[in-house]
């Protein structure tokens, strides 16, 4: 195989993933709380180097064929999406952008999420997804005590400590996050207003453009590298 075949059909991988991720960014468009993710690229060399320090004999690969990017991880936009009023007393907005609501997932785990479109369901606090919002003593809140806004647990986390989970959450990343409990929400609840998506459309979809034509061109690459050998092998042939 053509070396140049191979730093191409990586670039496809990674434009591959590029759609992925704008894509879901782009369809979650009116989610609230949404927080659009992006990606980091890494040299290849850099992960064979690494492993090498590691004490992995990677097999012999061309340093010059794989100096192509690699997607290196996600990472979380964490601008704070437009505050929009919209007249319900169980909306809930945050002020501060590293602020969340402790919420209960449906396997009972503890994650957090910007979301605050809540509601009643038989008498308790959930949101969107009928997940229980969570007091600080982790206890569902119900919604006729008359004290039901200052139960409503908010917490402090830094973003580079979490990561997306399902359902619009986020969770603590495995190696764990320093969560500081507020015991007076007064002053970080917005009332009767939500916060949506942070994804920004129009540089989204250039973001999606621009991935796909990056593909095409990848994919035209290969195909006339295909075509050159084709070339090369009937004139080899044509001679003997």
């Amino acid at each position: 195989m053509n070396q140049g075949t191979y730093p191409l059909a990586a670039a496809m991988v990674n434009e591959i993933n590029r759609v992925d991720v704008v894509s879901n960014n782009l369809a979650n468009l009116n989610t609230n709380g949404f927080k659009q993710e992006g990606v980091t690229e890494g040299s290849f060399n850099y992960y064979l180097q690494r492993a090498a320090q590691e004490g992995f004999n990677p097999t012999k690969i061309s340093s010059v064929t794989n100096t192509i990017p690699k997607i290196d991880a996600k990472y979380i936009n964490q601008e704070k999406g437009p505050i929009v009023a919209t007249g319900n007393n169980l909306d809930f907005a945050l002020k501060d952008n590293n602020t969340f609501f402790r919420v209960q997932d449906d396997s009972g785990e503890v994650v957090y999420s910007r979301d605050g479109a809540f509601k009643s369901l038989n008498g308790l606090l959930v949101n969107s997804s009928g997940q229980f919002i969570l007091n600080n003593d982790n206890e569902p809140i119900a919604v006729e005590d008359a004290d039901f806004i200052q139960q409503i647990a908010v917490v402090r986390i830094d973003y580079n400590d979490l990561e997306k989970f399902k359902d619009n959450n986020f969770k603590e990343k495995e190696n764990g996050a320093f969560v500081e409990n507020i015991d007076d929400n007064s002053g970080f609840l917005i009332q009767g207003s939500i916060e949506k998506s942070n994804v920004n459309t129009v540089i989204s979809m250039v973001n999606l453009i621009d991935a796909q034509r990056a593909f095409e061109r990848a994919q035209k690459g290969i195909n006339t590298i295909d075509e050159m050998n084709s070339k090369v092998i009937d004139k080899i042939g044509n001679t003997r």
